[in-house]
């Protein structure tokens, strides 16, 4: 194990345990309340350049297993956790080789639940973590720092990919990767739709060119503001749009509506939100750092879904064109699976639509 000091943006800093030495690592820091799922987490392309911290004492305790990836690499910049529990399971690959083999640094042995609170007190911030000892230079780096505007370029796929479900409901859904988790793709497949995973900048010429029966706005890291809205724009009415978290917020924007960043956000797998038409409460994964500001939505949109902490919005759809999203990931991965049945609600929407035309 190798010393690490954590520099927080107001000059405070903290010592702690590295897995690796010889590195500098640069982020948003944040949190995230889940108990399980830290591969998951880790591979989730919205932490892209966010360093995680793990509110649950032991993490690692059930190893790495490659069925649990969210994407085809670790996108957290870095990890912080207060006890590395090793897997003792036969054959099954452990934490610390996984970061090890990424080389992924992972800070342990401190008081994750202190650091959470400076973040909830304070508000998201950024920080620096080397295992160098702090210089100057760090000090000018972190002043310096900004989140990246171009960090959905960076982790949406550069090339088209088409996959078939064998479960065919006669539909197929388009999806523009702003950063797409793997299970968005796969429960869209287990309800019976074919997906062609197209990347973020793609025009709506060509979408509405081959023809999809749908289109989801996906996942992905950063401030929505930053994410060219153009083709979602010029879908709006031709085509049936859904959303999840960054396609949510994109969503909002496209009509006309505003998002602002939330103070801590929202990160983990135990977040309650209430569907508002029908009074049932479902506990959802969650992980964003901004929301859509309900007051700025047209009058033509309903909120569908609202979460019980603070009363941000969890949910839309529109009254005159096929329009709905949701802030949180009714795919879980990890968390949850009371929200799961919104993919299929949304496929046989679409299936039905197919089969009246």
């Amino acid at each position: 194990m190798s010393k690490a000091n954590i520099l927080f943006d107001d000059g405070t800093i903290y010592e702690a345990e590295a897995n690796l030495s010889g590195k500098t690592v640069i982020g948003e820091i944040v949190f995230n309340t889940s108990m399980t799922g830290y591969q998951e987490i880790l591979t989730d392309p919205s932490y892209a350049s966010q360093i995680v911290i793990m509110t649950y004492p032991l993490i690692g305790n059930y190893g790495v297993r490659d069925e649990y990836t969210e994407s085809n690499k670790i996108q957290a910049s870095a990890f912080i956790i207060r006890e590395n529990a090793e897997t003792h399971i036969e054959g099954i690959k452990s934490l610390s080789d996984y970061l090890a083999e990424n080389e992924i640094l992972c800070i342990n042995n401190i008081d994750t639940r202190k650091l959470t609170k400076i973040i909830r007190s304070s508000g998201s911030r950024n920080c620096l973590i080397t295992t160098e000892g702090i210089k100057e230079n760090h000090k000018k780096m972190l002043k310096e720092y900004e989140f990246p505007k171009d960090i959905v370029a960076q982790v949406s796929e550069k090339k088209t990919e088409t996959i078939k479900t064998t479960k065919k409901r006669n539909t197929d859904f388009a999806i523009i990767d702003y950063g797409v988790k793997k299970g968005i793709v796969n429960q869209l497949l287990n309800a019976g739709a074919d997906v062609t995973i197209y990347p973020y900048n793609i025009d709506a010429e060509t979408i509405l060119k081959k023809g999809h029966k749908a289109v989801m706005l996906s996942n992905g890291p950063g401030d929505p503001k930053d994410v060219n809205i153009e083709t979602v724009k010029k879908l709006l009415g031709k085509i049936p749009i859904y959303g999840i978290c960054l396609g949510h917020q994109i969503s909002a924007l496209a009509l006309g509506g505003d998002t602002y960043k939330l103070k801590f956000g929202h990160r983990g797998a135990n977040h309650p939100v209430i569907d508002t038409r029908s009074g049932k409460v479902i506990i959802t994964s969650q992980n964003h750092g901004y929301a859509v500001d309900e007051g700025t939505l047209p009058k033509e949109c309903k909120i569908t879904y609202k979460n019980i902490n603070d009363g941000t919005v969890e949910g839309f759809c529109h009254r005159e064109i096929p329009l709905e999203c949701v802030q949180f990931h009714p795919e879980g991965g990890p968390g949850p699976e009371d929200a799961g049945e919104i993919f299929a609600k949304w496929v046989k929407s679409v299936s039905k639509e197919t089969e009246d035309a």
